[in-house]
């Protein structure tokens, strides 16, 4: 617990000073009000420099989310009253995300719904996930919704740490390479080639090529580090524009193995959200509008509006799904399954699980595949570097 220090007025008229340990300064304050202190200024012990780092630093993460939503749920469940539930959590939660709870805690005390006022902190609590509550407040089950949306958030954030742990080493290697590039072309080699300049040695054509790669790089790095630079923002400020972002967006899909892995990704997350909008009662329309607008590329967001146009028009789901190239046989033909026995939400998401499984062997796939070919490269690079230094070495000892 945070420890603050404090200066305050006795009731004598004297000033204190001291330490008080508190979840936060507003409870350091309470403390010290208590024992009938007036209050001349609180300040957390570790300092104003630390704290305004902190606070830059310290944002709501996904597991913060993942946590409150298990223990939202698991407190609902016992009986307990929203408000309740939000006073106990307040206290047992980060800093960051006791100001989202304090600020829920007051809107639902002020009237407001659970999902009026996650829309607030819409920022923080997806569109599916308010969706969702306020699905579980109308048919009053919010217990069981919470607890749905536990189980989906998790899922999704242990999807997204197996994707990340399966690429940390090719990341760490490829960028290893490039740091050791770098300092070879910056540092070593300009002092190889003055060497080899003093003795006057002829050099062979790979030390030339190397030697020229490296003085383009130690004249010219500036040049290469804002051209790099400025494409990435480029492409950003590009991305932001509608049709920017569906080139983009497309051009992604269409990448050799990285795009297939992508539609995986993409479909195991559309058919999961989708099963779990209609299992919480939430109409087909509304549910595709609601998924539309929550996925993260710009072509699949316009191909589900052009199938919750056509579901509007009284296309079946299945039918409308099997219009569009971007979404695989298989989601149409289960879809069509699920329509027809009534079970929709419970086949959809079973086919989630299908892309989940298939999208984690991708990216195994992918590392071991990428682990080899970066040895392969590195082996090329390793082998040039000694060919370029060693054989001007060599004839310069043949020479004596």
């Amino acid at each position: 617990m945070p420890i603050f220090t404090y200066k305050v007025k006795l009731q004598s008229g004297e000033t204190a000073k001291g330490k008080v340990e508190a979840q936060n300064g507003a409870q350091a304050a309470a403390l010290l009000k208590e024992k009938g202190f007036f209050i001349i200024s609180v300040e957390e012990a570790s300092g104003a420099l630390f704290k305004s780092l902190q606070t830059a630093l310290d944002h709501v993460t996904p597991k913060d989310i993942v946590g409150f939503t298990r223990q939202l749920s698991t407190m609902v469940t016992a009986g307990l009253t929203l408000t309740e539930a939000f006073a106990i959590l307040e206290q047992q939660s980060r800093l960051v995300m006791q100001k989202v709870i304090s600020a829920l805690r007051r809107d639902v005390e002020g009237g407001s719904s659970f999902a009026d006022a996650l829309k607030k902190q819409s920022n923080l609590f997806s569109k599916v996930y308010i969706a969702l509550v306020r699905s579980g407040e109308a048919a009053g089950v919010l217990d069981q919704i919470l607890k749905r949306l536990a189980d989906s958030l998790e899922k999704q954030s242990e999807f997204a740490s197996k994707t990340k742990g399966a690429l940390v080493y090719p990341v760490i290697v490829i960028t290893a390479m490039v740091a050791v590039t770098i300092v070879m072309m910056v540092f070593v080699i300009p002092k190889l080639t003055a060497m080899y300049q003093d003795f006057g040695a002829e050099l062979p054509g790979v030390t030339k090529a190397l030697i020229s790669m490296s003085n383009f790089f130690t004249k010219y790095w500036y040049g290469m580090v804002l051209t790099i630079g400025g494409t990435i923002y480029g492409l950003k400020r590009w991305k932001k524009t509608p049709y920017g972002e569906q080139m983009i967006d497309g051009w992604i899909l269409k990448v050799p193995v990285f795009g297939t892995l992508k539609v995986k990704v993409m479909m195991a997350d559309f058919t999961r959200t989708v099963s779990l909008l209609l299992g919480a009662g939430v109409s087909l329309l509304s549910t595709l509008q609601i998924v539309g607008e929550s996925l993260d590329n710009a072509m699949y967001r316009l191909a589900l509006k052009d199938v919750a146009g056509d579901v509007e028009k009284g296309v079946s789901f299945a039918e409308a799904l099997s219009r569009r190239e971007l979404f695989p046989p298989l989601v149409s033909q289960m879809a069509s399954v699920g329509e027809e026995t009534g079970k929709l939400d419970e086949v959809l998401l079973k086919v989630s699980s299908y892309f989940e499984t298939e999208s984690e062997q991708a990216v195994k796939n992918l590392s071991t595949a990428l682990e080899p070919l970066i040895m392969v490269f590195l082996g090329i690079g390793v082998g040039f570097l000694m060919i370029a230094i060693v054989m001007p070495i060599y004839n310069l000892t043949s020479q004596f």
